[in-house]
């Protein structure tokens, strides 16, 4: 089919797989909603444009960014052309993710019981024991139905050659499936026939699937169990995750101070006195949960929770402890794991990884620097990472000096031509890079992924980072019927 008025302008790149045009025109994903908006004008896509940024903005849809000095909260930007994926491209996906989040929860499980992966030698036990999140304390705890990672997000993106790739694990307190929800019901409100037309499955079903999975985590003897959300309050970046979450669910969201443990049980406080907890869905990190097992200058969580936990008298979801499983450095290990636990083939790979406690690796790196993105291994959201082809010399030379003084810390990565999407930027459709994060529950009935996630895009031209916090934005994902 001949390009619509407004995508008449819409201008690919034969380097980079893009999402909506292939070398036959557009791809059969995209053609009804290309024939929706065909007699579309730009005026009328800037005004749906101007009105989800007014809804965004009466809604109090926000992140936070700690390094912005210019104020702390900042609406999340939203573009208004949705991410579609065809069903089968889907399935796969699907089935990816749920063998690696089986095999990754059999490692969490392994690593703090009987380290068989270290004895056949699959992981170094310096590896392990050098992560600065493997929290010695969870050793031979007894975890609810043996699930560690309750709730996951893995970040996926597309290369050149049309494959998804896994860039990371997500598995600490993984964000942004508020944000996937909020897409969808503006994306409904701006284009209210074309979710039912082009046969788009659902995602609303997330936070009752996400209740279902904390219900069933509880004692059984409990007929009608108590599930809260732990918050570390106002000033968290993903506060307005935790506010939607608890509110959709039908749930207290509490903080630290709201809680108390007394004789090895966690106990709300109310109105009309104590009342028992049984479920705690926690977005505090691991180091901040108690301060009479962690950190002791903690005020976020909650003293004595971690006895109460260990002795089976409340669920913590996710697990403390997970973050080793989503160390940078050991993703790198994530295909070994499969074929060990699993003795089955990765169906997602990983994208080529370069652990720089390897001399060999560390050359390769100085040497290809301008092609390399090197990450921190245990931050987040786009922060401790060096873009080798943006990066000044001086950038450059800081790097490769903190590397040399702590490999550990380090991984490196070729930069990956993202795949672009449409998106109505500046009045007019053009293409970005995106990456995608579908959101998974993992209960004692099993993996639930929702089928779609959260599609995250770099609005500047150009880039190649989507995190929210580096001035990227975010779109709605159909996955098609």
């Amino acid at each position: 089919m001949s390009a619509s008025t407004s995508l008449k302008n819409y201008k690919t790149s034969s380097d980079i797989w893009d999402e909506m045009i292939c070398s036959d025109g557009i791809r059969d994903c995209y053609t009804t909603f290309a024939q929706s908006i065909e007699n579309m004008s730009l005026e009328e896509l800037s005004a749906k444009d101007e009105l989800a940024k007014k809804l965004f903005m009466t809604q109090g849809i926000t992140f936070t960014v700690y390094s912005n000095n210019e104020g702390l909260e900042k609406i999340f930007p939203f573009d208004i052309i949705p991410r579609i994926i065809k069903a089968e491209e889907w399935k796969t996906i699907e089935s990816g993710i749920k063998q690696r989040l089986k095999a990754l929860n059999i490692f969490l499980k392994d690593i703090y019981g009987k380290q068989f992966i270290i004895h056949d030698n699959i992981i170094p036990a310096n590896l392990i024991y050098s992560c600065p999140v493997f929290i010695r304390e969870m050793v031979n705890v007894q975890v609810p139905f043996d699930i560690y990672s309750h709730i996951s997000g893995i970040d996926l993106i597309r290369d050149v050659d049309g494959k998804f790739y896994v860039l990371e694990d997500n598995l600490r307190t993984p964000s942004g499936v508020s944000y996937m929800l909020e897409n969808r019901i503006m994306t409904s409100r701006i284009f209210p026939d074309m979710i039912p037309n082009n046969k788009v499955q659902r995602v609303r079903d997330y936070p009752d699937l996400l209740l279902q999975n904390l219900l069933s985590l509880s004692n059984l003897q409990e007929s009608s169990p108590t599930v809260v959300l732990l918050t570390p309050g106002i000033y968290n970046s993903a506060y307005f995750e935790h506010t939607t979450l608890a509110r959709l669910m039908g749930i207290e969201l509490v903080e630290g101070r709201d809680l108390v443990v007394e004789n090895h049980f966690v106990y709300m406080k109310t109105t009309k006195g104590l009342k028992k907890v049984d479920v705690i869905y926690r977005r505090v990190d691991d180091e901040f949960l108690d301060p009479l097992t962690f950190r002791p200058d903690s005020i976020l969580g909650v003293p004595g929770i971690y006895w109460a936990y260990r002795k089976g008298n409340v669920a913590i979801v996710n697990a403390p402890g997970n973050g080793v499983a989503d160390d940078k450095a050991i993703y790198s290990y994530v295909p070994d794991m499969i074929k060990y636990y699993l003795n089955e083939e990765p169906i997602l790979n990983n994208v080529p990884t370069y652990r720089m406690e390897i001399a060999d690796n560390r050359k390769y790196v100085k040497e290809n620097i301008h092609r390399m993105v090197v990450k921190k291994t245990n931050e987040s959201g786009g922060y401790g990472m060096l873009m080798g082809n943006n990066a000044t010399a001086e950038e450059i030379e800081i790097y490769l000096k903190a590397i040399e003084n702590d490999p550990r810390s380090f991984i490196a990565q070729p930069i990956i031509n993202l795949s672009s999407a449409p998106c109505f930027v500046n009045g007019q459709i053009q293409p970005r890079r995106v990456d995608l994060r579908p959101f998974a529950l993992f209960g004692p009935q099993g993996i639930n992924i929702v089928p779609g996630g959260l599609t995250r895009v770099a609005l500047r031209e150009g880039s190649l980072v989507v995190n929210s916090s580096q001035g990227g934005g975010s779109k709605d994902t159909w996955v098609l019927a």
